[in-house]
Parts: C-alpha cells; structure tokens; sequence
C-alpha cells in the first residue's frame, strides 16, 4: 500500500510543472479544471447528455418511459435506412462549442475526449460491430480544411472500443452545396448519389455490421446516404454514431451541417 502512496506522489510531481505551465482548461470555455479532459463547473449541467428512454431506432429520447421497443413517430412515419442511430449529447450550448472547435479551428485534441462519451453511448452497438467507418469529405474540403473531423471521431472511438476502423472506406464522389438553410428533401435531394465505397473496399465491407461516425446528426440525410452506399456494397447491417444529435423542437445553428 505504501509503495502505491508513494507512485501516486512521484507521479503527481512529475505532472506538477506542466500543470504550472499548461493548466488544464474546461473542454468546452477554456476556463481552468482540476484535470485535462474534464468541463467546469458552468459547462457541466449545460451539457445534455442523451440517456434512455429513447427511441429505439432513431435514439431520441422520451420524456417518459414508453416501455421496451417503443418507436418515434419519426422512425414510424420515415423508417431510415440505418438499424440504430446514438448520440452522446445534445447539439447545444457547450457540446455545440465542442463541435466547433473541433470543425473549425484545428482542435483535433478534443475528439479522445469526445469519443469516451461516444463510447458510452454505443454500448449496445459495440457487441454488434465488426468495422468502425467515417462520414469522408469531398477531397476539396478535406485539403482546405487538411483533416476530417469525423474520422478524427471514429478513430478514437474505434481505440475504445477495440474495433477494426478503416478512414478511407466510402468516398464522395460528387460535390454538393452545404447543407446550411436546406430543408430536409432539400438536405436529401442534395446528397443523394453522392457517396459510394471505394471497390477496392467492398470486400472489407461486405458481409460487414459497419458503426458509421460523424460529428453531429442533424436531419440524417448525410447518414443515410451512406448508409445506402454501404448496403450496396454488401454491408449486414449499418448503425450510425455521433457526438452530438439535434433534437426535435431544437434551434438549428447554421454550423449544423455535417458535410
């Protein structure tokens, strides 16, 4: 026990001087934390972390218990593509900043932290998995923006969860206009054909049960046009995954879009 106290010491004095240096700062404000990877005490209740009851299919959540199997009238009215869809949290107020400075200001560092929250909302898609894929940019975005922010997910993810994770599986093979401002069948009409698996990837995919990543699920167009281009490629089964999901009845910020 006390060689235990003593390795617990020396390593708190070997972090001391970059603590002094680096203090830790809150994932979504920058405003100082006791430890790395961790919210303050202003963004923590802000954060609304998605739990059951939920929609078993679209994961949305109810506000009350529906009972085992009980579906939205969304995956009723529009059945998806997809077998499951998860979120961790909800697209607003600090899990909003998260994604954006995730997206647009090089903040790769978040997405460990990002993908543990992840992690805990796929427990039930993780025993079903065989092969961890992100949502690809157009390669003119992806040299602009010099990296995919929704493998930078999946690739963390995929660590935690001991999972096969391929970043260069499915490709888009068309561009599109952003999906900012559009409608839902404008967001549909607008990705439609515009992914597919690269054939050198269809035997690695085929015959798959693939988790599909990306940041923030907005409508589903995006996901479910890869789910199709997945299925085509012989994909078993698709569930989708992302950090953050907007809910019904919430504000739609113009950096929604997932593309």
């Amino acid at each position: 026990m006390r060689s235990g106290i003593w390795k617990d010491y020396a390593t708190a004095c070997l972090q001391w001087p970059g603590t002094i240096l680096f203090p830790p700062v809150c994932l979504a404000c920058h405003d100082h934390v006791v430890r790395p990877g961790t919210l303050c005490a202003g963004c923590w209740p802000a954060m609304r972390f998605l739990e059951k009851p939920w929609c078993e299919v679209m994961g949305t959540p109810f506000g009350h218990d529906m009972g085992e199997g009980f579906l939205s009238a969304e995956a009723i009215a529009n059945p998806p593509p997809f077998a499951r869809a998860r979120a961790a949290v909800g697209y607003t107020g600090p899990a909003r900043r998260m994604v954006q400075q995730l997206k647009f200001h090089d903040r790769t560092d978040l997405a460990p932290w990002m993908a543990r929250w992840m992690l805990r909302a796929a427990g039930e898609l993780i025993p079903d998995a065989d092969l961890v894929v992100p949502i690809p940019l157009h390669r003119g975005r992806f040299l602009r923006r010099r990296f995919n922010q929704s493998a930078e997910l999946a690739r963390a993810f995929a660590r935690l969860a001991g999972l096969p994770f391929d970043p260069v599986a499915v490709e888009r093979i068309k561009g599109t206009r952003r999906q900012v401002g559009l409608g839902a069948r404008e967001r549909q009409d607008n990705v439609r054909g515009a992914f597919r698996v690269r054939p050198e990837k269809e035997i690695a995919v085929a015959g798959r049960r693939v988790v599909l990543v990306d940041d923030v699920y907005t409508t589903g167009a995006t996901v479910s046009s890869v789910t199709r281009a997945l299925k085509r490629a012989g994909a078993r089964n698709v569930d989708v995954l992302t950090f953050a999901r907007v809910l019904p009845g919430d504000f739609r910020p113009e950096d929604a879009d997932t593309i």
